[in-house]
């Protein structure tokens, strides 16, 4: 075995470190018991009572905008942003750059801020500041089942299945179950030539003379190329490593979420 002596900055390290979960062997350091012991009391002020007091006064969607811009403005305060703007309501904060050590700023920031105190985990635990912002709004007023944000359709009666959205992508270009329908009642031929948007040029050109036989037409699905990266919170160069039935599955379960009433981003 070795033996080290090192430094420790038990305030910064210790929140950080037990973020995911405890640490039986640093928690039997006094030092360490004591910063566990504080962090667990973080002041959370007088500020909360006022601000639920305020809060109850509003309709659902205005203490919802108000708490989501109260996270807003944190984050970007921790991340170092001059504005707001830059942390979207709905853009996950994995992607803003959030590491332990700012998920537990943020935390203390908004415990004291809202005053009621708050999970060190609540970064990770709620993907964005929508998210954050109605985790919150529950601990301060609370959410009645009235209030839910997702809507719940109920099947006939007797039925055990019910299809309330269909999200859909098929050759001829189908992009909706009402198109396939038509297709299917139509009897429509969808084989066409290859596409002009996958890259296959190149082997046209070694295998395409006329001495050359192979397949050239089939059943495509069109546009697969095009994807709009960042309504997904995707980077572009992610974007080109994925798959493209990544990015099918992706749109079309967009689709069909949407398709059945109920808000994609929820």
């Amino acid at each position: 075995g070795t033996v080290a002596v090192a430094g420790f900055d038990w305030a910064s390290f210790v929140p950080t470190y037990t973020l995911r979960r405890p640490s039986p062997f640093l928690s039997a350091l006094p030092e360490v018991r004591a910063i566990l012991a504080a962090d667990a009391g973080v002041d959370v002020g007088l500020g909360g009572s006022e601000l639920a007091t305020r809060l109850r006064g509003m309709p659902p969607a205005e203490q919802r905008q108000v708490l989501t811009e109260t996270v807003r403005a944190h984050a970007a305060a921790v991340l170092g942003h001059e504005s707001v703007e830059a942390v979207l309501p709905q853009r996950a904060f994995k992607d803003l750059g959030f590491d332990s050590v700012g998920a537990v700023e943020l935390r203390n920031r908004l415990s004291a801020a809202v005053g009621v105190r708050l999970p060190s985990t609540l970064v990770f635990d709620y993907p964005n500041a929508a998210a954050l912002a109605e985790f919150i709004r529950g601990e301060l007023v609370g959410t009645g089942a009235a209030d839910s944000a997702v809507q719940v359709v109920a099947a006939a009666g007797g039925e055990p299945i019910a299809i309330v959205g269909m999200g859909c992508r098929y050759p001829g270009d189908v992009r909706g179950p009402e198109q396939f329908w038509e297709l299917l009642t139509a009897g429509r031929d969808v084989i066409t030539p290859f596409p002009v948007d996958r890259g296959w040029e190149a082997f046209e050109e070694e295998f395409g003379g006329s001495n050359q036989s192979y397949v050239r037409e089939g059943g495509f699905v069109y546009d697969v190329a095009d994807f709009d990266a960042g309504f997904f919170g995707i980077n572009p160069r992610e974007a080109l490593a994925m798959d493209p039935q990544q990015r099918l599955l992706l749109e079309t379960a967009w689709e069909a979420i949407e398709r059945a009433g109920l808000a994609p981003s929820s």
